[in-house]
């Protein structure tokens, strides 16, 4: 149970981890205080469905708006009084951050210090706040850990997220404000970003296109199911970050803190390679697809591996949706919704 009897704010809530997790906190009679912009990255008609099954539930109050907006973040720290904030809001997206840059800053710096001075000026009990697997950038150590330190970014989009974390840390120890970053790990399933793999793919796939393979295939990715992701957070929420008492600054870890701080990777624990999800594709919608093999693109990595023992540890996170089961509930989806 989540001690509290207040609404729980989700920003990013007509994204794809935030309609997801949303629609579990309201199934769980939770109040939900969604926020999002609804921009246009990718389309505005899919966050408008998604927001739309939300916004029937009684327990949905939703704020169209930027986080940027001081006043107007504030009117809804002040009305809401939440105490448990997940902040899921972020432009996304490794490429299109070597072509808009400020887009990054703007909406995952900028909007970010918005956040924690609100959390911060309302006592809120714990913010959760997405991370990425991309802050693992070169490290080419296996599995990805908490324990790595992670220093060499590859995208601006990562170097964001890295120094969301730096600044989180700052708010937790400067303020006591407890904060808990997760590193998602290629996330998918239905109502996906239509940027993602999975989602190019099958629309390719279903319109008999060629698809873009990077890397000539030689690729390894952490898939993880949306519902694996959620239940994860949703089990976290509870969990306050506290001080760690065995942390040495001679020996510094870098995933807790004398502050009440941490991060946890989240993802499946279980690398597939690249071509054989796109064999697992083919097989759920029933025909093959031509190859386009292309070079390695910028910003990009070539394997993600999620170590998530100290996840496990915690709140006993075990994902447990497979590739096959996981591929076909999103194609089940991507049919129905696109009448495929």
């Amino acid at each position: 149970m989540i001690p509290t009897s207040k609404p729980i704010l989700v920003t990013g809530s007509a994204g794809f981890i935030g309609f997801h997790l949303s629609r579990r906190l309201l199934r769980e009679g939770y109040e939900v205080i969604g926020i999002d912009n609804l921009n246009d990255y990718y389309s505005v008609k899919l966050k408008e469905d998604r927001n739309a099954i939300l916004l029937k539930n009684q327990g949905y109050h939703f704020y169209k708006m930027d986080l940027e907006n001081i006043d107007q973040l504030q009117s809804v720290f002040k009305e809401h009084k939440s105490e448990f904030v997940i902040h899921l809001a972020a432009q996304a997206g490794v490429r299109y951050s070597l072509t808009h840059p400020f887009a990054y800053t703007s909406s995952n710096i900028t909007a970010f210090v918005n956040l924690l001075e609100r959390c911060k000026d309302h006592d809120v009990k714990h913010l959760i706040f997405a991370s990425s697997s991309s802050v693992y950038g070169a490290n080419t150590k296996m599995p990805f850990s908490v324990h790595h330190n992670v220093d060499h970014p590859v995208s601006l989009y990562a170097a964001t997220k890295k120094a969301n974390e730096l600044i989180a840390h700052s708010y937790a120890s400067s303020f006591g404000l407890p904060v808990t970053g997760l590193r998602f790990f290629t996330v998918y399933g239905p109502w996906g970003r239509p940027d993602m793999a999975l989602f190019l793919f099958t629309d390719a796939i279903m319109d008999d296109r060629p698809i873009d393979v990077y890397n000539h295939g030689k690729m390894k990715r952490d898939f993880t199911f949306v519902d694996d992701i959620v239940e994860g957070v949703f089990r976290l929420i509870p969990e306050l970050p506290r001080a760690d008492p065995s942390w040495n600054g001679n020996d510094p870890s870098p995933n807790t803190s004398f502050a009440p701080y941490c991060t946890y990777n989240i993802g499946h624990n279980e690398p597939v390679e690249l071509m054989d999800f796109i064999r697992t594709l083919e097989k759920v919608v029933g025909k093959s697809v031509e190859k386009n093999f292309l070079p390695m693109q910028t910003g990009d990595v070539k394997e993600t591996f999620a170590d998530v023992s100290t996840l496990e540890q915690k709140v006993s996170y075990k994902p447990s949706t497979s590739i096959d089961e996981g591929v076909t509930a999103f194609v089940t989806w991507f049919k129905e919704y696109y009448n495929k």
